[in-house]
C-alpha cells in the first residue's frame, strides 16, 4: 500500500490491518484473504508495454574477444615497428 496515494484507501489498508493481524489476536486466513484482496487492487494495470519485451541488442564490448584480438593486432603492430628512425 505504499504506492498508493488514496489516503482513504491507505487508511483503511491501516484500519483492516490493526484488526486482522494475528499479532492482534486476528484470524491468520482472514488477514492472508484480506492482503490479497489490498494487493490485487494495488497490482498496476497492463496498459503500459512490458519494459522487459524490448529487443535485445549487442553492444560490443573492448574486453570481449574482438576486442582483444584487436588490442593484440595492435601490440603487434607497435612491436614491429623499427625503434631507430
Amino acid at each position: 500500500m505504499e504506492r498508493d496515494r488514496d489516503p482513504a484507501a491507505r487508511s483503511r489498508y491501516r484500519a483492516f490491518v490493526r484488526t486482522h493481524h494475528p499479532d492482534a489476536g486476528g484470524d491468520p486466513e482472514v488477514f492472508a484473504a484480506g492482503l490479497e484482496l489490498f494487493r490485487a487492487r494495488e497490482r498496476p494495470r497492463n496498459d503500459r508495454p512490458d519494459r522487459y519485451d524490448a529487443p535485445v541488442e549487442v553492444v560490443p564490448d573492448a574486453r570481449s574477444v574482438s576486442g582483444l584480438v584487436k588490442r593484440v593486432r595492435a601490440w603487434r603492430r607497435r612491436r614491429s615497428r623499427s625503434r631507430v628512425r
